[in-house]
């Protein structure tokens, strides 16, 4: 694996993940789990398609299993999309 597929990279582009959290509150709960890790600077959240999915940005190299482990801890689960 890279560095790429392994981590996210701080910059613009952020990191999209799908999840089964369907309620609007659930995402809300997501979010606020992640802008709790020291690096995450914003999550975007884009409930408009199905399954839902998050961008997140960071200030720092921060591990994607960092976000699938703190996503799974409140019940939901974090699949990152494929780099095209």
């Amino acid at each position: 694996m890279s560095l790429l597929n392994e981590n996210i990279i701080p910059g613009e582009h952020g990191k999209t993940f799908g999840t089964n959290a369907i309620e609007e509150t659930e995402l809300i709960e997501i979010k606020s789990k992640l802008l709790k890790i020291d690096g995450i600077n914003d999550v975007q959240i884009n409930n408009s398609i199905f399954p839902k999915e998050f961008t997140v940005f960071t200030n720092k190299v921060i591990s994607i299993e960092d976000i699938e482990k703190a996503v799974k801890s409140i019940g939901y689960h974090a699949i990152p999309k494929a780099m095209i």
